[in-house]
């Protein structure tokens, strides 16, 4: 048994978990074991003992998802790496005991969600971590109707023109960090009092109005799970191939990022300018 370490962009999935007809993170992975020859799609469901950490939504990305299977010494994240897509790398792996189950036997999961939030306050949103903190039902933070109570870790700091949010727990219902992303979001703003969130925590339910918007899946990754007695040894080509790929990833998006603000100073132009008369 081995655990692997995955890191992947989430955009162009539809999530995590296996669909019939859309692309996921485990079908790409499945795919890839199957040319591996480390299990054939065509007669099993999935390869022995295999168990994944977390199941993410569409859109969202990670760091840190790990998956378990039954597989030779030779499979390692670099032998992966060879048949996987660019969009999903495995970096790091740990021989792991007989019976060990990545979802069951996962302790901790930490989530990060980057909120872009330049003119938001953030004393009032570290208020609304601070109120979200510790163990509670939340009931109106998710669509699950089961396993809502849970002691939860979080905090907030400044990066930039982002605020970070990270929240932790040994597990998390349905949308539960997004919604605390528009929770910290809409206090931040001041659009919502420190007390909606007090309500939020208690017994009756609030829809409609006074609910709270899932926000997007985007800016949402998750960066860690833990397990007791596994140790994980970064392989460093495979690292190396990770900082490539999402590095140049990174490069594209300062391009796109350039490009979209200077469309965008035509209309600043145009308004300080001749009036938004053109030349002829």
């Amino acid at each position: 048994m081995r655990a692997f370490r995955l890191a992947y962009d989430g955009r162009p999935f539809h999530g995590f978990q296996r669909q019939p007809t859309v692309p996921t993170v485990e079908d790409a992975l499945f795919d890839a074991l199957d040319r591996l020859g480390v299990f054939d799609r065509s007669a099993q469901d999935r390869p022995e003992g295999y168990a994944a950490a977390g199941r993410t939504d569409a859109g969202v990305s990670a760091t840190a998802q790990t998956v378990a299977i039954e597989c030779p010494e030779w499979c390692t994240p670099r032998a992966l790496n060879g048949e996987l897509p660019a969009d999903v790398r495995a970096w790091a792996s740990a021989p792991a005991p007989e019976g060990f189950h990545a979802t069951h036997d996962a302790t901790r999961r930490t989530y990060v969600y980057h909120l872009y939030g330049p003119a938001l306050d953030d004393d009032r949103a570290r208020a609304a971590a601070a109120a979200l903190r510790g163990e509670h039902d939340f009931h109106n933070l998710t669509t699950d109707t089961a396993g809502t109570v849970r002691d939860l870790s979080v905090d907030v700091d400044r990066d930039g023109d982002f605020l970070r949010i990270r929240a932790a727990a040994d597990g998390f219902p349905r949308h539960l960090v997004r919604r605390i992303a528009s929770v910290v979001r809409g206090v931040g703003a001041g659009s919502r009092p420190l007390e909606w969130v007090r309500r939020l925590l208690g017994a009756d339910p609030l829809d409609g109005p006074e609910g709270v918007p899932t926000a997007a899946p985007e800016p949402l990754l998750l960066t860690g799970v833990s397990y007791p007695g596994l140790t994980f040894e970064r392989d460093p080509e495979a690292s190396a191939s990770v900082a490539a790929v999402f590095g140049e990833r990174r490069r594209e998006a300062r391009v796109r990022a350039r490009v979209a603000d200077h469309l965008a100073s035509v209309a600043r132009e145009s308004t300080s300018g001749s009036g938004g008369r053109s030349e002829r």
